[in-house]
C-alpha cells in the first residue's frame, strides 16, 4: 500500500508540473523543495554541514543562500522534467544551448567510447534528455529507486528520447559493450560509495569515499573520459549543457595507483564544477558518509 500511494502521488506531482506554465511549475516545485528541507530537517542539517565543510571560510549568510539556490535549482530542474514528455528538439533548442560540444566530438571520434564524468550539478536529468534530443543518446549508471514503481516511471522518463539505464547488476558487461561500439556512457560520480566499490581520494579537503570505476573502465578500455553538465545560465534564462576536454589519463603501469591517482583528478574536476556553481549541487547528500577504517563517523545526527 506504501509503494502504491508514493507512486501515485509522484505520478501525479509529475502530471500537474508537466501540465502548468513552466515559470509557475518552476516555483511551485522550488516550494516542494523549501517545504521538504523545513519538514526534514536533517536534510538542511546535512546541507549545512556540508557547506561548513566545503567552505569554512564562508559566512552563515552565505551557506544560507547557497541553500536558497539549491531549492530553486531543483525546483527548475523538477519541473523540466515533469515536462519530458511534451520536449521537442525545437523546445530543447529554446532551453539548452551547447557549449563546448567540439570536445564530446573529438572524443567520441577517437572510436573507444566515451565516459562522461559527471555529477548532481544544475540540471542533470536534463542534460542527458537534451543530448539525446540533439542526436547523441547515451547509456547511464542507475540505481534502482527502492519503490520499484516509481523507479519504472522516472526511467520511462529517461528513456522517452532513446537513453537507457544501466544497472549495478549489468553494468560492467554493458558499459564494455556500449564503449565497444564507440557509445557513450554517463556517470553520475559525485555520490557517497560503499568502501568494497570506491577508493578514498580527498574531495574540498576531506578524503571521500568515491567510485573507482569510471577510472577502471577508461584504463581497461580506452574510453575517452569528458567532463559534462548542464548549469543554469540566468543571464541567458537557459541551461548550458557544457563539455570540457578529455580528462589526460595517468598510466604509470601501475594498476591500483593509476587507478586512485586518476579518480583523484576527477574528483577535483567535479569539486572545480561545484566550486563555481555552489548553488547548483545538491548539498543535502551525505557525501562524505563513509569514513576510513577506524575513523568516527562525520554525520552524528545521521547515526
Amino acid at each position: 500500500m506504501r509503494e502504491w500511494l508514493e507512486f501515485a502521488a509522484v505520478w501525479t506531482l509529475l502530471k500537474i508540473m508537466g501540465a502548468l506554465p513552466r515559470s509557475v511549475a518552476r516555483c511551485a516545485a522550488a516550494g516542494v523543495v523549501r517545504l521538504l528541507l523545513a519538514l526534514l530537517p536533517k536534510l538542511r542539517q546535512t546541507a549545512l554541514f556540508n557547506l561548513r565543510l566545503a567552505f569554512p571560510e564562508w559566512s552563515d549568510e552565505q551557506r544560507n543562500a547557497v541553500l536558497r539556490g539549491m531549492a530553486r535549482n531543483l525546483g527548475r530542474m523538477g519541473a523540466e522534467f515533469a515536462r519530458t514528455p511534451r520536449w521537442s528538439r525545437e523546445m530543447i533548442e529554446d532551453v539548452v544551448v551547447l557549449d563546448g560540444h567540439e570536445h564530446f566530438l573529438e572524443a567520441r571520434a577517437r572510436g573507444r567510447g566515451v565516459l562522461i564524468l559527471t555529477g548532481h550539478i544544475g540540471g542533470w536529468e536534463l542534460s542527458s534528455l537534451a543530448h539525446a534530443v540533439y542526436g547523441y543518446p547515451l547509456s547511464f549508471m542507475a540505481r534502482p529507486l527502492d519503490n520499484v514503481r516509481v523507479d519504472a516511471l522516472v526511467n520511462r522518463y529517461r528513456g522517452l528520447a532513446g537513453n537507457r539505464p544501466i544497472y549495478k547488476n549489468e553494468s560492467a558487461r554493458t558499459m564494455l559493450k556500449s564503449l565497444k561500439q564507440g557509445g557513450t556512457v554517463g556517470i553520475l560520480a559525485d555520490q557517497n560509495t560503499m568502501p568494497e566499490e570506491g577508493i578514498f581520494v580527498n574531495f574540498f579537503g576531506t578524503p571521500a569515499c568515491t567510485t573507482a570505476g569510471v577510472a577502471r573502465m577508461a584504463l581497461h578500455t580506452g574510453a575517452a573520459v569528458v567532463p559534462g553538465y548542464a548549469v543554469w545560465d540566468e543571464a541567458l534564462g537557459k541551461y548550458r549543457l557544457c563539455f570540457e576536454p578529455a580528462v589526460e589519463l595517468v598510466t604509470t603501469g601501475d594498476a591500483e595507483s593509476d587507478v586512485r591517482e586518476n579518480t583523484q583528478k576527477f574528483a577535483r574536476v567535479l569539486e572545480s564544477i561545484i566550486r563555481k556553481y555552489p548553488e547548483q549541487w545538491v548539498w543535502v547528500h551525505a557525501r562524505w558518509k563513509t569514513r576510513p577504517a577506524g575513523e568516527p563517523p562525520l554525520y552524528p545526527f545521521l547515526r
